[in-house]
């Protein structure tokens, strides 16, 4: 991965303009899309499997008045009258009548009529006025809003107290706001206090904004063909602006980096992205999974919310490894540092310091966090209600005024649905369901109890003594569903509990069953990933137990804060309580991606560092050195910016972002900068080891630039520019029998021949091989067509082809000549059919080669037909269609084994001369092998012969 991130560094540096005209077209064709497909976003907090849900579908179709948003009026008499004066009661009157023309209001309830047990309160001094709405929260037109709102005026003129609240006037989600902004200017502030230069500073923020502005908006335009609640962008938004931030300061600073160290820019560009990237890669996978891992809880608007999210890194990544290599060819030498004395003196002492005594750095972090993990057991989780919406909205008076003088439940109803459609008897089995439901405990009231227009849809609908988020309410849902089984005996009917308080308590009951499963799976899915990374055992076992510590550590304190109230004042805490229900998956999966950003990024640099000098403890220290100003910035970056949220912000957003601050300042400044450094120094070396059986399973990713570190070191090797086909000094491969070839060297210019003779068993095939990229060797060094193996295996296997000979690819006996082109052409265009106008080509190349050997030799040919079947090609012509076919694959070198294996002797000569026609006319290098030098073709300039000669021993090789 190293080296092709190291070529599109390069080429994105080189080619700056080109790369940032793309990105601009690119937003420019995003906000098309939005304003064209978007179709705004949609609240459906839909939650298919649940009672609620199955409850509420069902009203949908048999009680279609209620299944819609509600709303109410409440209405408080002023002092010294009541409400059931005459006056009082004229004017409420009055608003019902107004609110009755009001578009969309299907239903009113007024207070006085018959039959409303709950329209007045006890105390005779408020009042409510039940509003129903034909369509769901989202449909309500706001001008309905301002008409309901303008009914109560003259109330309001009579010195009567009224306020609005219910389902409609629910927030509907969070809003953009000046925190957004703020965030930025705090990171630009940490960055130019880092870097210490303007431009330096600017390049993250940039590439930041346009990942997000490019997430964002194809967000905004996937509304018009997919549901997204408003909630989805603004987490995208958050995300996308912390992780672009990251990724690009990292890169920055390592490319700075180089710079100081006198590297050429384009060349530092290009190493930074390959080292850097690759970190970044990684760490942007592991932060998809987490996102993307939402799904686990099988709620369909946060799956979208992670998918979103996800998307929005996904983004990051892509713009830190084209974007900014570009931005930073804009730039060129200006970004060099002007130090004069060596950086990270205080981190160097640091390290130092914890690596001198790292079991006491390790248990004290390990036991004080645990610690503060007790309170998390605590954790009650809730659907935020109108009771934590701002103190001066109406919603929030109106929760405030029922809360005084109706009860805390009145706030939250439940309503209890029945399917009659077997009962003979509606009217008396919800009176039996009703007074069952009255004697329950926690019960204050009962409201409207009537079987529906065509008697087969019962509801009653059910007052709590307690509010809507508390867990005696949870506790009454349960007991009304535990007397289902019991009613449905009785009276053969089915009975569940909805309305939004009872979804609520679902959504918190399903998302908090999913805490562990997500754990497990995204936990699970990123050790994986982490132990191909770094190929280690216990890096992926160390960055787990950090996570679940600076987890537990962040669900203890919010606990404490949010709900025991501890330092409740300090966070502009108004009462403590429940926590909304999607604050600890959100947590984890956006905590565990950053934690695994820091880890990354460590890890990788001192991973790279002990693959550079083998020294462990050099590597721990090097490498924390190098990375941890990139960390610390990052973490204090996104510290302020979720900090932002906790004094004045929305109260729910609030403790997801005191949440995620506390997480961040224990992931990055305990776990990564104390507990990591002291567990790896534990291990020593073994840190970074991994037993041969899951070495062998696991495959290989070069994140840390083992291969990139090689490539710099031989660039200059065999001689700069070359433009060898193969170059080869001392290759060595070893067997389970011993030595298959030793000490091989070889210099073949572009377009030549090589040919390996050597008796059987002498290692020619296991050679050709090895110089195709199709196996490794053990000792020596080799660079194919301008690419070092093995590190870049892929690009050589890209540009060699083996020739369809026995023993390797060979030709199938019952499938013709054109079968074959055509099945080789289908995979190399991926087409299911082909023409014959393209079959022609081939085969004519293979007739024109072949009539050519034969004109030179003076032989009579006989055209080869495409229907001919392969079994019935003559050893010559089934070896040169063998070549033709790779031909196809427009390689720069073709292998051919065994080339003498012809059975008449006569047809070598015939064999040399095609090849030499076919490549030729191509310039394509050849390697091929024999078993007597006698076979070879003739002495040329072009022709190179090597015997190999397996008598040496691989201790005579080791000799210095």
């Amino acid at each position: 991965m190293s080296t092709f991130l190291y070529g599109l560094g390069r080429w994105a540096y080189v080619h700056h303009r080109r790369v940032i005209l793309g990105w601009v077209a690119v937003i420019l064709a995003v906000g098309g899309a939005a304003a064209v497909l978007g179709d705004g976003t949609r609240n459906s907090f839909e939650i298919p499997g649940t009672e609620s849900q199955e409850a509420i579908d069902a009203l949908d179709r048999t009680f279609p008045e209620l299944s819609g948003a509600g709303a109410s009026l409440v209405v408080v008499a002023p002092e010294g009258t009541t409400i059931d004066s005459p006056r009082t009661r004229t004017l409420i009157e009055d608003a019902v009548a107004q609110i009755e023309d009001v578009d969309g209001v299907t239903e009113i309830v007024s207070p006085y009529a018959d039959g409303n047990d709950v329209g007045i309160s006890d105390d005779r001094q408020a009042a409510q006025v039940l509003v129903q709405f034909d369509t769901g929260l989202e449909d309500v037109d706001p001008s309905a809003r301002d008409e309901l709102v303008a009914s109560s005026t003259a109330l309001d003129e009579a010195g009567y107290t009224t306020a609005f609240g219910g389902d409609v006037f629910t927030n509907t989600g969070p809003q953009l706001s000046i925190v957004e902004i703020f965030g930025v200017i705090v990171a630009f502030i940490v960055l130019l206090l880092m870097f210490r230069s303007l431009r330096a500073a600017m390049i993250p923020i940039v590439t930041a904004l346009v990942g997000v502005i490019v997430a964002v908006g194809l967000t905004y335009a996937a509304t018009g063909f997919v549901t997204i609640s408003s909630t989805a962008p603004l987490l995208a938004l958050m995300i996308g602006l912390a992780v672009g931030i990251d990724y690009a300061l990292f890169i920055v600073s390592r490319h700075r980096e180089l710079l100081a160290d006198g590297v050429e820019p384009d060349e530092a560009a290009a190493r930074a992205t390959a080292t850097a990237g690759s970190a970044v890669v990684f760490a942007g996978v592991t932060v998809v999974i987490a996102l993307v891992g939402l799904s686990i809880a099988q709620i369909p608007f946060l799956t979208v919310m992670g998918v979103v999210a996800a998307f929005a890194v996904m983004v990051a990544v892509a713009v830190a490894l084209t974007l900014l290599p570009a931005m930073l060819g804009r730039s060129g030498a200006r970004l060099a540092p002007d130090r004069q004395h060596p950086p990270g003196g205080f981190s160097r002492r640091w390290v130092q310091a914890v690596i001198r005594f790292p079991k006491t750095a390790i248990v004290l972090i390990v036991v004080g966090l645990a610690i503060t993990t007790l309170p998390a057991p605590d954790l009650r989780l809730a659907l935020p209600t109108n009771g934590s919406a701002p103190h001066d909205s109406t919603q929030r008076e109106a929760f405030d005024l029922i809360d005084e003088h109706f009860g805390p439940g009145f706030n939250g109803p439940l309503l209890v649905t029945s399917d009659l459609i077997t009962s003979t008897d509606p009217i008396g089995v919800v009176e039996s369901i009703t007074d069952d439901i009255r004697g329950l405990e926690g019960v204050a009231a009962i409201g409207l109890s009537t079987p529906n227009r065509t008697g087969d849809t019962g509801i009653v609908q059910v007052f709590p003594t307690s509010g809507p988020d508390a867990a005696a309410t949870h506790d009454l849902v349960d007991r009304i569903r535990e007397l289902a089984p019991q009613w449905e005996q009785e009276h053969g009917v089915d009975v569940q509990v909805t309305g939004l308080t009872a979804g609520g308590i679902d959504i918190s009951d399903r998302l908090q069953s999913a805490l562990l499963p997500f754990g497990l799976v995204v936990v699970g899915l990123s050790v994986l990933l982490l132990l191909i990374v770094f190929r280690s055992i216990v890096v992926p076992l160390k960055a787990t137990l950090g996570f679940l510590l600076s987890t537990g550590t962040a669900f203890g304190a919010v606990v404490a804060v949010f709900q025991w109230g501890w330092l409740g004042p300090v966070v502009n805490l108004d009462a403590p309580g429940p926590l909304i229900s999607f604050l600890p998956i959100i947590l984890m999966a956006v905590l565990f991606g950053l934690s695994m950003d820091y880890e990354v990024f460590l890890m990788s640099r001192m991973k790279e560092e002990y693959v550079r000098t083998g020294d462990a403890r050099r590597a721990i220290v090097d490498g924390f050195v190098g990375s941890s100003r990139v960390v610390t910035a990052a973490a204090v970056i996104m510290l302020a910016v979720f900090a932002a949220f906790v004094p004045d912000g929305d109260p729910n957003i609030k403790a997801i972002a005191f949440a995620l601050a506390i997480g961040v300042f224990v992931d990055a400044f305990l776990i990564r900068m104390l507990f990591a450094p002291a567990v790896l120094h534990l291990f020593g070396q073994r840190a970074w080891a991994l037993p041969r059986a899951l070495d062998r399973v696991l495959p290989h990713v070069d994140v840390e630039g083992e291969a990139l570190h090689r490539r710099v070191e031989l660039q200059a090797w065999p001689r700069r520019d070359s433009r060898a086909a193969v170059t080869a000094a001392g290759l060595t491969v070893s067997g389970t029998q011993g030595l298959v070839y030793n000490d091989v060297s070889i210099d073949l210019p572009e377009g030549h021949w090589l040919v390996v003779h050597g008796p059987s068993g002498s290692g020619k095939t296991a050679l050709l091989l090895t110089l195709a990229g199709r196996m490794d060797y053990d000792h020596g060094r080799l660079r194919v067509n301008g690419f070092l193996l093995p590190q870049e295996a892929r690009s050589v296997r890209r540009s060699v082809s083996l020739a369809e000979t026995a023993g390797l690819n060979d030709l199938d006996d019952n499938l013709s000549v054109d079968q074959h082109i055509a099945e080789r052409l289908s995979i190399r265009r991926f087409g299911l059919w082909i023409s014959r106008s393209r079959l022609a080509p081939v085969r004519q190349q293979l007739d024109r080669a072949l009539a050519h050997a034969h004109a030179v030799r003076g032989v009579p040919h006989e055209a080869v037909e495409g229907r001919t079947p392969v079994a019935r090609l003559t050893p010559l012509q089934r070896t040169v269609f063998g070549v033709v076919l790779a031909l196809q694959e427009s390689p720069r070198l073709i292998v051919l084994d065994d080339a003498d294996n012809l059975r008449i002797g006569d047809e070598l000569p015939l064999l040399w001369d095609a090849l030499a026609h076919l490549l030729d006319e191509s310039g394509v290098a050849l390697v091929a092998s024999i078993l007597s030098p006698s076979a070879a073709p003739p002495p040329s300039d072009r022709v190179h012969l090597v015997e190999l000669d397996t008598s040496r021993t691989l201790d005579e090789l080791m000799l210095p």
